[in-house]
């Protein structure tokens, strides 16, 4: 029998499987049926900075008010009432999700500043959860803001959450930093136990014919894991934390890779999106069947197998890979 257990952000988990934030997480019973399907852990879906700020200033109703009430900053905001029905209600959610569920609950917070993080960080862990997720997406398009003071907005960020709760915090990071490695170390100093790589923003589309910028939305592929595995492998060994991959994880093969790079757990979003949530037992299975052909007895023996910390030299991962697919391509010629 292979031992699947793990240990994410403190918490005891059965497999590395877990659930990514996602809106098949609003529902309890899909919150089930991830459990019985073979789910280690959930995160739900995202309590948005713009909904805690629309009820920190009373406009928690804000689609049923005239939107020229509202501050201009928050105009923008789109009707998320068929996503979530705001702040107080994810309080509700997060607690019914802990009382139903025997596996880790973690709660998800997106932003990128601190207006009301740290006392609805309070709030989320008052109602059950086990540890939070912080969803930090910040598009630094002004020309006077530098790259260390964004840097600096996610540290202070990341501090003050921290030092206001008990339960662990993960942060979910993009791949656009210039120096990754050393944000990453910055933001595990500053209390992160875990660090969840990649972050995937929707980028808007262009409607050419209403001259309109549209929302688009797509789903993950496998060919997305690459940048994950590279970075991941990267990072461990150097910076004391858990690493989550999160991103095109839709296979077992995936999640071996993501394995043998060095990450505790990988999260599925668009995996079960696509294929359902029973997919979750397609994989838990799949991997044990790996693991048992090849020998392994348990997923802490293949864990961080081609990660630089054990292949002992990171060339391979960094301009080496460069160098060898343009000989390769060239050759092939």
């Amino acid at each position: 029998m292979v031992d699947l257990e793990t240990n994410y952000l403190g918490l005891p988990l059965k497999s590395p499987l877990v659930v990514s934030s996602n809106p098949l997480t609003y529902e309890l019973d899909n919150l089930r049926q991830m459990e019985d399907a073979g789910a280690a852990g959930i995160i739900l879906y995202s309590l948005f900075e713009e909904q805690i700020e629309l009820a920190e200033m009373g406009f928690a109703d804000y689609y049923q008010r005239h939107r020229e009430e509202m501050p201009e900053p928050l105009r923008h905001i789109a009707d998320m009432k068929e996503y979530n029905q705001g702040a107080g209600n994810y309080l509700a959610h997060t607690y019914q999700a802990k009382k139903a569920l025997s596996i880790p609950v973690i709660a998800s917070l997106n932003g990128y500043y601190s207006s009301g993080w740290t006392r609805y960080a309070r709030l989320i862990e008052a109602a059950g959860a086990d540890a939070l997720e912080l969803n930090i997406y910040y598009l630094p398009t002004k020309a006077h803001i530098s790259g260390a003071e964004v840097e600096q907005m996610y540290v202070d960020l990341v501090r003050e959450v921290t030092s206001s709760v008990q339960i662990p915090v993960a942060v979910k990071l993009s791949p656009y930093f210039s120096a990754l490695a050393n944000i990453s170390k910055r933001l595990v100093n500053s209390g992160a136990r875990g660090l969840v790589l990649f972050n995937r923003f929707y980028q808007p589309d262009f409607d050419i014919v209403n001259r309109a910028v549209v929302p688009s939305l797509d789903l993950s592929t496998s060919s997305e894991l690459r940048l994950r595995l590279r970075w991941v492998a990267l990072l461990t060994g150097q910076i004391e934390a858990d690493l989550a991959i999160t991103g095109g994880v839709h296979s077992v093969e995936d999640v071996i890779k993501s394995l043998m790079a060095g990450a505790t757990v990988v999260t599925l979003a668009s995996a079960l999106l696509e294929n359902g949530i029973k997919h979750l037992t397609t994989l838990t299975n799949g991997l044990d069947q790996w693991l048992e052909s090849n020998a392994y007895t348990s997923v802490k023996e293949v864990r961080g197998l081609l990660s630089r910390a054990q292949i002992g030299d990171s060339a391979a991962l960094e301009r080496a890979n460069y160098l060898n697919v343009l000989r390769t391509a060239r050759s092939d010629d």
